[in-house]
Order: C-alpha cells, then structure tokens, then sequence
C-alpha cells in the first residue's frame, strides 16, 4: 500500500482545531516539562516541541518570531531562548522521549508521557 497524502495524523479534529491542540501542548511541555496524553498525540506534539527547541538554539530574531507565532506565552518564548543553548548545546536533536503508560480508564486508549529530555 503506498502512504500518498499521510503526512501527519489528523487526530480526529478539523484543522484549526488540531492546530490548536498542537499549539497548547507545544507550549505545556516546554512549560512543565513533562506532559500525560494520549500516545499518538504525544508522537505527533514530539516534532514541533523538538522544532521549537531547534529555533531557540538557533536564537536569532527570526526563530525567535517563528517561536512567538507557535508558542501561546511571550514570557515562555524568552525563558527557551536563554536556557535551550546551554542545556541542549551538546545534542543534535532528539530533545524530547515519548514513554508508554497505562492505557486509560474510561476508554482503554494508549497514554504517554511526552517529556523533554
């Protein structure tokens, strides 16, 4: 079978809901550092959490405004900028790890921890 057109997964949403989604997990990990979702969110959240990680290594003003036109709080976007160079200077990618928990109660779905790394 050939995967035209599967580039990421829809997750059951209309695309600016899925958007959104996106955006506010993005923004609660780098906050908390660790989050409790489901496992195909926390795989598909994995890419752009580790793309905001990239932008703030890079740390001009253009990644600095990508960063600010994804992630919900200005104030979060600065605290990354400072810290990511210095605790992700010696890594190439891979900031985040994806962990498999139990499957949730209400409706047996697999659940994840997203955390960074």
């Amino acid at each position: 079978m050939i995967s035209h057109g599967k580039r990421f997964k829809k997750l059951g949403k209309p695309a600016d809901q899925r958007k959104a989604l996106l955006r506010s997990l993005t923004t609660e990990t780098i906050r908390h550092g660790r989050i409790t979702t489901t496992l195909v969110r926390a795989k598909e959240v994995r890419k752009h959490v580790d793309h905001m990680i990239q932008l703030a290594k890079r740390g001009d003003l253009h990644s600095r405004r990508q960063a600010m036109a994804w992630i919900y709080d200005k104030q979060l976007v600065h605290a990354l900028f400072e810290q990511a160079g210095d605790r992700y200077e010696d890594r190439d990618g891979g900031y985040t790890r994806v962990i498999r928990t139990m499957p949730r109660a209400g409706d047996n779905s697999p659940m994840g921890i997203l955390e960074l790394v």
